[in-house]
């Protein structure tokens, strides 16, 4: 099956691993590799969590504008994404933080940043 966007060779995809999103949330960091905009966050879902759990994205610290999920129960395998609208710029060795929280249920989290060098 072919693609339906190539990406070109300038993106790289970080990824995270929280134990929890659920009941006791932990947050799950990446290291940014190079200079650019992240275009896009997500994160699949181990097992479904009860309620809405909301996963704010931050870069070292401080809030990516429209880079907040929204992870509504689902099962195991679901994707949730979110497309920045500002506040998305990185540096190298910047440190991309999800941190989640207002669920209950048990489930890990496999958070992802996609990155477009600048």
């Amino acid at each position: 099956m072919a693609l339906p966007e190539l990406h070109p060779v300038s993106e790289a995809v970080v990824f995270a691993h929280s134990a929890q999103i659920g009941a006791t949330p932990a947050a799950a960091y990446a290291r940014a590799p190079f200079r650019g905009k992240v275009l896009k966050v997500g994160v699949v879902q181990s097992a479904a969590v009860t309620g809405t759990a909301t996963v704010a994205a931050a870069v070292n610290g401080n809030a990516i504008s429209g880079g907040s999920l929204s992870v509504t129960g689902g099962a195991a395998g679901t994707l949730f994404t979110a497309v920045p609208t500002a506040a998305n710029d990185v540096n190298e060795d910047d440190v991309i933080s999800f941190t989640p929280s207002g669920a209950t249920g048990s489930a890990t989290g496999a958070f992802f940043a996609v990155i477009r060098r600048a």
